[in-house]
Protein backbone atom coordinates (compact mmCIF):
# COMPACT_ATOMS: atom_id res chain seq x y z
CA UNK A 1 0.00 0.00 0.00
CA UNK A 2 3.21 2.05 0.93
CA UNK A 3 4.01 1.67 -2.71
CA UNK A 4 0.85 2.58 -4.26
CA UNK A 5 0.65 5.54 -2.31
CA UNK A 6 3.98 6.86 -3.14
CA UNK A 7 3.35 6.18 -6.90
CA UNK A 8 -0.17 8.44 -7.28
CA UNK A 9 0.52 11.06 -4.86
CA UNK A 10 2.99 13.62 -7.48
CA UNK A 11 -0.66 13.48 -9.01
CA UNK A 12 -3.01 15.04 -5.82
CA UNK A 13 0.44 17.19 -5.17
CA UNK A 14 -0.23 21.26 -6.00
CA UNK A 15 0.06 21.44 -9.69
CA UNK A 16 -1.06 17.73 -10.53
CA UNK A 17 -3.87 16.59 -12.14
CA UNK A 18 -6.12 15.89 -9.14
CA UNK A 19 -4.12 18.43 -6.90
CA UNK A 20 -7.17 20.73 -6.28
CA UNK A 21 -7.65 16.98 -3.71
CA UNK A 22 -4.35 17.35 -2.26
CA UNK A 23 -5.95 17.99 1.61
CA UNK A 24 -8.28 15.23 1.29
CA UNK A 25 -5.55 12.92 -0.07
CA UNK A 26 -3.21 13.98 2.40
CA UNK A 27 -5.86 13.32 5.45
CA UNK A 28 -5.98 9.83 4.21
CA UNK A 29 -2.08 8.78 3.61
CA UNK A 30 -1.76 10.92 7.60
CA UNK A 31 -4.67 8.66 8.86
CA UNK A 32 -2.73 5.01 7.19
CA UNK A 33 0.68 6.33 7.70
CA UNK A 34 2.73 8.84 9.96
CA UNK A 35 3.73 11.99 8.43
CA UNK A 36 7.41 12.10 6.39
CA UNK A 37 7.82 15.53 7.08
CA UNK A 38 10.27 16.89 9.18
CA UNK A 39 12.24 19.78 9.80
CA UNK A 40 15.62 20.23 8.34
CA UNK A 41 17.62 23.25 9.41
CA UNK A 42 16.45 26.06 11.48
CA UNK A 43 14.89 26.79 15.00
CA UNK A 44 12.22 24.80 15.70
CA UNK A 45 10.43 22.72 18.37
CA UNK A 46 11.05 18.77 17.64
CA UNK A 47 8.74 16.79 19.82
CA UNK A 48 7.49 12.92 18.95
CA UNK A 49 3.89 14.26 20.76
CA UNK A 50 1.88 15.49 17.26
CA UNK A 51 -1.81 16.29 16.84
CA UNK A 52 -2.34 12.80 15.11
CA UNK A 53 -0.79 10.89 18.72
CA UNK A 54 -2.89 13.31 21.20
CA UNK A 55 -5.91 12.87 19.02
CA UNK A 56 -5.33 9.15 19.38
CA UNK A 57 -4.63 9.07 23.03
CA UNK A 58 -7.83 10.58 23.69
CA UNK A 59 -9.80 7.68 21.66
CA UNK A 60 -8.06 4.80 23.34
CA UNK A 61 -9.21 6.84 26.67
CA UNK A 62 -12.93 7.06 25.43
CA UNK A 63 -12.98 3.73 24.43
CA UNK A 64 -13.89 2.29 28.31
CA UNK A 65 -17.20 4.35 28.73
CA UNK A 66 -17.93 3.27 24.42
CA UNK A 67 -17.76 -0.46 25.63
CA UNK A 68 -19.62 -0.02 29.01
CA UNK A 69 -22.31 2.18 26.98
CA UNK A 70 -22.90 -0.35 24.34
CA UNK A 71 -23.63 -2.69 27.39
CA UNK A 72 -25.45 -0.79 29.51
CA UNK A 73 -27.95 -0.02 26.38
CA UNK A 74 -28.63 -3.06 26.09
CA UNK A 75 -28.75 -4.02 29.90
CA UNK A 76 -31.32 -1.29 30.39
CA UNK A 77 -33.75 -2.53 27.62
CA UNK A 78 -33.63 -5.74 29.13
CA UNK A 79 -34.87 -4.02 31.97
CA UNK A 80 -37.38 -2.27 30.96
CA UNK A 81 -38.83 -5.05 29.09
CA UNK A 82 -38.44 -7.96 31.32
CA UNK A 83 -36.31 -10.01 29.09
CA UNK A 84 -35.14 -12.01 31.76
CA UNK A 85 -33.91 -14.86 29.17
CA UNK A 86 -31.23 -12.74 27.59
CA UNK A 87 -27.93 -13.30 27.90
CA UNK A 88 -24.82 -11.33 27.70
CA UNK A 89 -24.50 -11.54 23.63
CA UNK A 90 -28.11 -10.57 24.18
CA UNK A 91 -27.54 -7.32 25.54
CA UNK A 92 -24.43 -6.24 23.89
CA UNK A 93 -26.07 -7.03 20.13
CA UNK A 94 -28.87 -4.74 21.05
CA UNK A 95 -26.59 -2.51 22.34
CA UNK A 96 -24.68 -1.87 19.02
CA UNK A 97 -28.06 -2.23 17.06
CA UNK A 98 -28.41 1.33 19.16
CA UNK A 99 -25.23 2.77 19.45
CA UNK A 100 -23.24 1.87 15.85
CA UNK A 101 -25.71 4.00 13.84
CA UNK A 102 -25.12 7.06 16.36
CA UNK A 103 -21.26 7.05 15.45
CA UNK A 104 -21.82 6.26 11.81
CA UNK A 105 -23.85 9.12 11.74
CA UNK A 106 -21.36 11.24 13.79
CA UNK A 107 -18.75 10.50 11.79
CA UNK A 108 -20.11 10.72 8.21
CA UNK A 109 -21.54 14.10 8.91
CA UNK A 110 -18.65 15.53 10.84
CA UNK A 111 -15.82 14.41 8.82
CA UNK A 112 -17.82 15.06 5.45
CA UNK A 113 -17.95 18.91 6.87
CA UNK A 114 -14.00 18.94 7.65
CA UNK A 115 -13.15 17.65 4.58
CA UNK A 116 -15.37 19.84 2.19
CA UNK A 117 -13.70 22.70 4.53
CA UNK A 118 -10.39 22.03 4.33
CA UNK A 119 -11.19 21.68 -0.12
CA UNK A 120 -12.28 25.34 0.66
CA UNK A 121 -9.70 26.59 2.25
CA UNK A 122 -7.19 24.96 1.00
CA UNK A 123 -5.56 23.64 4.07
CA UNK A 124 -4.62 20.38 5.78
CA UNK A 125 -7.67 18.75 7.54
CA UNK A 126 -6.73 18.27 10.76
CA UNK A 127 -7.39 15.16 13.30
CA UNK A 128 -9.31 16.88 15.49
CA UNK A 129 -13.11 15.33 15.25
CA UNK A 130 -11.70 12.24 15.91
CA UNK A 131 -12.39 13.14 19.16
CA UNK A 132 -15.47 14.89 19.04
CA UNK A 133 -16.89 12.81 16.66
CA UNK A 134 -16.01 9.88 19.66
CA UNK A 135 -17.76 12.10 22.18
CA UNK A 136 -21.31 12.90 20.36
CA UNK A 137 -22.96 9.83 20.82
CA UNK A 138 -21.62 9.28 24.38
CA UNK A 139 -23.42 12.69 25.85
CA UNK A 140 -26.78 11.79 24.05
CA UNK A 141 -29.28 9.12 24.64
CA UNK A 142 -29.83 5.87 22.57
CA UNK A 143 -32.81 6.64 21.11
CA UNK A 144 -32.13 10.09 20.04
CA UNK A 145 -33.16 10.26 16.51
CA UNK A 146 -30.53 9.81 13.78
CA UNK A 147 -32.03 13.67 11.72
CA UNK A 148 -31.64 15.03 15.18
CA UNK A 149 -28.26 14.03 15.62
CA UNK A 150 -26.84 15.16 12.41
CA UNK A 151 -28.41 18.33 12.69
CA UNK A 152 -26.58 18.99 15.91
CA UNK A 153 -23.25 17.33 14.47
CA UNK A 154 -23.35 19.77 11.32
CA UNK A 155 -24.20 22.89 14.01
CA UNK A 156 -21.30 22.37 16.30
CA UNK A 157 -18.64 21.56 13.32
CA UNK A 158 -19.73 24.38 11.21
CA UNK A 159 -20.59 27.29 13.27
CA UNK A 160 -18.37 25.86 16.62
CA UNK A 161 -15.52 25.02 14.89
CA UNK A 162 -15.00 25.97 11.43
CA UNK A 163 -16.38 29.36 11.09
CA UNK A 164 -13.18 30.46 13.63
CA UNK A 165 -10.79 28.42 11.45
CA UNK A 166 -10.86 25.09 12.45
CA UNK A 167 -8.89 22.79 14.79
CA UNK A 168 -7.12 24.56 18.09
CA UNK A 169 -9.31 27.81 16.71
CA UNK A 170 -13.06 27.10 18.72
CA UNK A 171 -14.01 29.11 21.47
CA UNK A 172 -16.60 26.31 22.71
CA UNK A 173 -16.06 22.48 22.74
CA UNK A 174 -17.74 20.98 20.09
CA UNK A 175 -18.86 18.05 21.11
CA UNK A 176 -21.22 19.83 24.06
CA UNK A 177 -22.27 22.58 21.76
CA UNK A 178 -23.82 19.73 19.93
CA UNK A 179 -25.16 18.76 22.84
CA UNK A 180 -26.72 22.08 23.56
CA UNK A 181 -27.95 22.18 19.92
CA UNK A 182 -30.31 19.06 21.08
CA UNK A 183 -31.27 20.41 24.16
CA UNK A 184 -32.91 24.06 23.12
CA UNK A 185 -33.86 22.85 19.97
CA UNK A 186 -35.09 19.62 20.76
CA UNK A 187 -35.52 19.71 24.94
CA UNK A 188 -38.20 16.23 24.83
CA UNK A 189 -35.35 14.39 23.93
CA UNK A 190 -32.74 16.14 26.03
CA UNK A 191 -34.90 17.24 29.42
CA UNK A 192 -31.94 16.20 31.89
CA UNK A 193 -33.43 14.37 34.33
CA UNK A 194 -34.97 11.50 32.10
CA UNK A 195 -33.28 10.02 29.31
CA UNK A 196 -34.75 7.14 27.14
CA UNK A 197 -33.71 3.46 27.34
CA UNK A 198 -33.36 2.12 23.81
CA UNK A 199 -36.26 0.08 22.58
CA UNK A 200 -37.54 -0.98 19.06
CA UNK A 201 -40.27 -3.18 17.64
CA UNK A 202 -38.55 -5.94 16.60
CA UNK A 203 -35.09 -7.07 17.89
CA UNK A 204 -33.21 -7.58 15.20
CA UNK A 205 -31.20 -10.78 16.33
CA UNK A 206 -34.52 -12.68 17.35
CA UNK A 207 -37.38 -10.90 15.71
CA UNK A 208 -39.03 -10.70 19.01
CA UNK A 209 -42.01 -7.98 19.23
CA UNK A 210 -42.99 -6.41 22.19
CA UNK A 211 -46.33 -5.53 22.97
CA UNK A 212 -48.16 -2.44 25.13
CA UNK A 213 -51.43 -2.20 25.49
CA UNK A 214 -53.10 -2.38 21.75
CA UNK A 215 -49.89 -0.83 20.43
CA UNK A 216 -45.79 -1.68 19.97
CA UNK A 217 -43.16 -0.41 21.85
CA UNK A 218 -40.93 1.71 20.78
CA UNK A 219 -39.60 2.87 23.52
CA UNK A 220 -39.15 2.81 27.58
CA UNK A 221 -38.21 6.43 29.52
CA UNK A 222 -36.13 5.77 32.15
CA UNK A 223 -35.39 8.18 35.27
CA UNK A 224 -31.61 9.16 35.89
CA UNK A 225 -30.64 9.17 39.32
CA UNK A 226 -30.95 13.35 38.95
CA UNK A 227 -34.63 12.68 38.48
CA UNK A 228 -34.27 11.92 42.47
CA UNK A 229 -32.16 14.53 43.84
CA UNK A 230 -32.61 13.34 47.59
CA UNK A 231 -31.70 10.07 49.45
CA UNK A 232 -35.72 9.36 49.94
CA UNK A 233 -36.20 9.76 45.52
CA UNK A 234 -32.89 7.48 45.26
CA UNK A 235 -34.07 4.67 47.60
CA UNK A 236 -37.55 4.88 46.28
CA UNK A 237 -35.93 4.48 42.63
CA UNK A 238 -33.99 1.19 44.21
CA UNK A 239 -30.78 3.41 42.66
CA UNK A 240 -28.11 2.53 45.26
CA UNK A 241 -24.17 4.66 45.07
CA UNK A 242 -23.08 1.29 43.92
CA UNK A 243 -25.40 1.16 41.01
CA UNK A 244 -23.91 4.65 40.26
CA UNK A 245 -19.94 3.99 40.17
CA UNK A 246 -20.94 1.03 38.46
CA UNK A 247 -23.18 2.95 35.69
CA UNK A 248 -25.74 0.22 35.97
CA UNK A 249 -28.55 2.97 35.65
CA UNK A 250 -30.05 4.72 32.80
CA UNK A 251 -28.48 7.35 30.95
CA UNK A 252 -26.62 9.02 27.89
CA UNK A 253 -24.78 6.15 26.64
CA UNK A 254 -21.16 6.31 28.33
CA UNK A 255 -21.85 8.82 31.20
CA UNK A 256 -22.71 6.26 33.44
CA UNK A 257 -20.12 3.95 34.66
CA UNK A 258 -17.48 5.65 36.98
CA UNK A 259 -15.66 2.87 36.58
CA UNK A 260 -14.83 3.19 32.85
CA UNK A 261 -14.36 6.92 33.00
CA UNK A 262 -11.89 6.51 35.74
CA UNK A 263 -9.76 4.35 33.22
CA UNK A 264 -10.06 6.51 30.41
CA UNK A 265 -8.63 9.16 32.91
CA UNK A 266 -5.95 6.74 33.93
CA UNK A 267 -4.76 6.75 30.69
CA UNK A 268 -4.89 10.40 29.78
CA UNK A 269 -2.81 11.23 33.04
CA UNK A 270 -0.41 8.42 32.40
CA UNK A 271 0.25 9.69 28.72
CA UNK A 272 -0.29 13.63 30.01
CA UNK A 273 -2.56 14.25 27.69
CA UNK A 274 -4.78 15.80 29.83
CA UNK A 275 -4.37 18.23 33.06
CA UNK A 276 -4.57 17.09 36.37
CA UNK A 277 -5.18 19.97 37.80
CA UNK A 278 -8.14 20.59 35.73
CA UNK A 279 -9.44 16.70 36.91
CA UNK A 280 -8.40 17.51 40.32
CA UNK A 281 -9.96 21.15 40.71
CA UNK A 282 -13.22 19.92 39.42
CA UNK A 283 -13.84 17.37 41.88
CA UNK A 284 -12.56 19.99 44.69
CA UNK A 285 -15.35 22.29 43.22
CA UNK A 286 -18.13 20.08 43.20
CA UNK A 287 -17.42 18.51 46.58
CA UNK A 288 -17.39 21.86 48.14
CA UNK A 289 -20.30 23.48 46.82
CA UNK A 290 -22.24 20.05 47.19
CA UNK A 291 -21.24 19.93 51.01
CA UNK A 292 -22.11 23.49 51.19
CA UNK A 293 -25.24 22.46 50.00
CA UNK A 294 -25.87 19.34 52.34
CA UNK A 295 -24.63 21.65 55.22
CA UNK A 296 -27.01 24.04 54.02
CA UNK A 297 -30.08 21.19 53.70
CA UNK A 298 -30.55 21.96 50.35
CA UNK A 299 -30.39 18.60 49.77
CA UNK A 300 -29.81 15.43 52.12
CA UNK A 301 -27.53 14.04 49.77
CA UNK A 302 -23.46 13.89 51.12
CA UNK A 303 -21.32 15.87 48.46
CA UNK A 304 -19.87 12.80 46.89
CA UNK A 305 -23.50 12.13 45.51
CA UNK A 306 -22.69 14.41 43.06
CA UNK A 307 -19.43 13.54 41.46
CA UNK A 308 -20.77 10.42 40.83
CA UNK A 309 -24.34 11.29 39.10
CA UNK A 310 -24.94 12.52 36.06
CA UNK A 311 -22.02 13.62 33.51
CA UNK A 312 -19.91 15.84 36.09
CA UNK A 313 -17.27 13.03 35.92
CA UNK A 314 -17.42 12.38 31.80
CA UNK A 315 -17.59 15.93 31.65
CA UNK A 316 -14.80 16.27 33.82
CA UNK A 317 -12.15 14.16 32.59
CA UNK A 318 -13.10 14.33 28.52
CA UNK A 319 -14.57 17.92 27.90
CA UNK A 320 -13.51 20.11 30.72
CA UNK A 321 -9.70 19.20 30.08
CA UNK A 322 -9.98 20.09 26.22
CA UNK A 323 -6.37 21.68 25.56
CA UNK A 324 -8.03 24.38 22.90
CA UNK A 325 -11.04 25.32 25.20
CA UNK A 326 -9.97 25.27 28.85
CA UNK A 327 -7.53 28.00 30.74
CA UNK A 328 -3.77 27.76 29.42
CA UNK A 329 -1.71 29.08 32.61
CA UNK A 330 -1.32 26.52 35.21
CA UNK A 331 -2.89 28.63 38.08
CA UNK A 332 -5.56 28.86 35.84
CA UNK A 333 -6.54 25.53 35.31
CA UNK A 334 -6.95 25.43 39.21
CA UNK A 335 -9.03 28.21 38.73
CA UNK A 336 -10.61 26.87 36.11
CA UNK A 337 -11.85 23.49 37.05
CA UNK A 338 -12.75 24.51 40.27
CA UNK A 339 -15.27 26.97 39.18
CA UNK A 340 -16.53 24.05 36.22
CA UNK A 341 -17.45 21.82 39.14
CA UNK A 342 -18.60 24.55 41.55
CA UNK A 343 -21.06 26.27 39.26
CA UNK A 344 -22.23 22.34 37.74
CA UNK A 345 -23.16 21.68 40.92
CA UNK A 346 -25.00 25.25 41.89
CA UNK A 347 -26.96 24.72 38.66
CA UNK A 348 -28.00 20.97 39.70
CA UNK A 349 -29.04 22.06 43.13
CA UNK A 350 -30.46 25.87 42.87
CA UNK A 351 -32.12 25.32 39.22
CA UNK A 352 -35.41 22.71 39.13
CA UNK A 353 -35.84 23.10 35.56
CA UNK A 354 -32.18 21.60 34.96
CA UNK A 355 -30.63 18.81 37.24
CA UNK A 356 -28.01 18.64 35.43
CA UNK A 357 -25.43 21.44 34.98
CA UNK A 358 -22.33 19.78 33.84
CA UNK A 359 -22.84 20.86 30.33
CA UNK A 360 -23.78 24.68 30.76
CA UNK A 361 -20.66 24.89 33.63
CA UNK A 362 -18.00 23.35 31.09
CA UNK A 363 -19.51 26.30 28.26
CA UNK A 364 -19.96 28.85 30.68
CA UNK A 365 -15.82 28.48 31.54
CA UNK A 366 -14.72 27.98 27.68
CA UNK A 367 -16.13 31.42 27.61
CA UNK A 368 -14.33 32.99 30.28
CA UNK A 369 -10.92 30.87 29.85
CA UNK A 370 -9.13 33.65 28.34
CA UNK A 371 -10.33 36.02 30.62
CA UNK A 372 -9.10 34.22 33.55
CA UNK A 373 -5.39 33.16 31.38
CA UNK A 374 -5.44 37.32 30.72
CA UNK A 375 -5.50 38.16 34.60
CA UNK A 376 -3.20 35.32 35.87
CA UNK A 377 -0.76 36.80 33.57
CA UNK A 378 -1.62 39.96 34.44
CA UNK A 379 -0.83 39.22 38.31
CA UNK A 380 1.91 37.25 37.72
CA UNK A 381 3.37 40.61 35.77
CA UNK A 382 2.29 42.85 38.63
CA UNK A 383 4.19 40.94 41.16
CA UNK A 384 7.58 40.58 38.77
CA UNK A 385 7.42 44.40 38.41
CA UNK A 386 7.29 45.30 42.00
CA UNK A 387 9.91 43.24 42.30
CA UNK A 388 12.54 44.12 39.87
CA UNK A 389 11.45 48.41 41.68
CA UNK A 390 11.82 47.07 45.29
CA UNK A 391 14.94 45.01 43.86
Amino acid sequence: MRKFIDKIKPAFEKGGKFGYLHSTFDAFESFLYVPDTVTRKGSHVRDCVDLKRIMIVMVLALVPAMLFGIWNTGYQHSLAFGLTDWGFWDIVGYGLVKVIPLYLVSYIVGLAIEFISAQIRGHEVNEGYLVSGMIIPLIVPADVPLWMLALAVAFAVILGKEVFGGTGMNIWNPALLARAFLFFSYPSMMSGDTIWTAGVTRYLAEGKAFASGNGLVDAFSGATPLAHPSQAGLDAAGTSLWDMVLGVIPGCVGETSVIAILLGAIILLWTGVASWKIMFSSVIGGLAIGYLGYAMGVTDLPGYYQIVMGGFLFGTVFMATDPVTSAQTETGKWIYGFLVGALAVTVRMFNPGYPEGMMLAILLMNTFAPLIDHYVISASLSRRTRKIKTA
